[in-house]
């Protein structure tokens, strides 16, 4: 995944519904995003918490340990807007030049 992007889906993901770990791994995965582990969105959100652009909160659970839930903070939501118009950006560019027809041959040597 490029750089930039889970933290972008994550804090879209926990703008429309406050979120655990897991429950969010499991959303990644539900919207197609199947390589995407525990092992990459802990740490993603562990270093969001760090730069203050989420908040944390700790709910007891009858199933186990108590669930860490996250949701964006101001910040959060400002680099979140931003990160959307990034990517909207480049994959309009992306998209345009991967629409170019291929040529039949490779391209000669100048």
């Amino acid at each position: 995944m490029l750089k930039g992007v889970l933290s972008v889906l994550l804090l879209h993901l926990l703008a429309e519904q406050e979120s655990y770990g897991y429950e969010v791994v499991q959303r990644l995965q539900a919207a197609g995003l199947t390589d995407v582990l525990e092992g990459t969105v802990y740490p993603a959100l562990a270093r969001l918490e760090r730069e203050g652009r989420v908040s944390a909160r700790l709910v007891s659970s009858s199933s186990g340990p108590a669930r860490k839930y996250y949701r964006p903070t101001p910040a959060g939501y400002a680099a979140l807007a931003a990160g959307a118009a990034s990517w909207t950006r480049h994959t309009t560019i992306v998209d345009a030049v991967l629409s170019r027809p291929l040529p039949t041959e490779p391209a000669l040597p100048k």
